[in-house]
């Protein structure tokens, strides 16, 4: 099974050399999809051999940059897709276990919520809130029982990748992907993972770093999703944690 390991990167220089020192000890096939950094994270990665970039002239956003590692993916054949961040909050050390997973379902997700583990940080009690309030609308609306809408660690098999069309291109396209996949009956489970909360301040541009706005926008990119797709089918789950 051919494991491709991809990262989006935006403005990641005081973490960016010592994340993919890590990534690159559990894969040898890692993708930094840099979306148009300026603060010298592409000077950084361009003194690596052990990785492949792709640039975004400018910043297209967290959901673009992942749709380019899947269009990647899918050019480059290979099976598994496991994302990860570079802000040093998951830990590369579960990469194996997700890509395992991933033999057995479509999409492994994980989950900060599932379990709790010793040096768990408290998260910003505002995007808690955010996040429960989202994940539990996901929920009652499509069918899911998941416990983390927002985790960025997860491994997809590339072949399901195809079934969807995923054009969201900032924060919010974890909804559109939800939406999608239940409409095109993927088998998701959660794997549980930490909780570390290193960047208590990110922004989420502009207005949207209001937490009103941000769940309004949220969803807006929710009903869209559900709108474009006409699907509100309940999506099947596999294996420990599905949720």
């Amino acid at each position: 099974m051919r494991s491709l390991v991809a990262l989006p990167v935006f403005n990641e220089v005081s973490s960016v050399d010592e994340v993919l020192d890590e990534v690159a000890r559990f894969s040898d096939d890692v993708l930094v999809v840099d979306d148009g950094s300026s603060d010298g994270t592409a000077e950084r990665l361009a003194q690596r051999s052990d990785i492949r970039i792709v640039t975004h002239d400018q910043n297209r956003g967290y959901g673009a940059a992942l749709a380019t590692a899947f269009h990647y993916a899918i050019e480059h054949r290979y099976d598994v897709v496991v994302t990860i961040d570079c802000d040093g909050q998951h830990e590369p050390q579960r990469i194996p276990q997700f890509a395992a997973a991933c033999s057995a379902c479509d999409i492994v997700s994980g989950s900060r919520y599932l379990k709790s583990f010793p040096g768990d940080t408290a998260p910003p009690a505002q995007r808690l809130w955010i996040n429960r309030r989202i994940t539990a609308e996901l929920n009652r609306r499509l069918g899911l029982r998941i416990t983390d809408a927002f985790c960025g660690f997860k491994a997809y098999r590339v072949e399901s990748l195809k079934k969807l069309t995923l054009t969201e291109p900032g924060y919010a396209m974890p909804l559109e992907l939800w939406v999608q996949a239940v409409c095109a009956g993927l088998e998701i489970v959660e794997l549980p993972v930490p909780l570390i909360y290193l960047d208590q301040t990110r922004s989420f541009g502009d207005v949207l770093d209001d937490a009103d706005i941000r769940v309004q926008h949220y969803f807006d990119v929710l009903d869209r999703s559900i709108a474009a797709t006409g699907c509100q089918a309940t999506m099947s789950a596999c294996g420990e944690g599905a949720g």
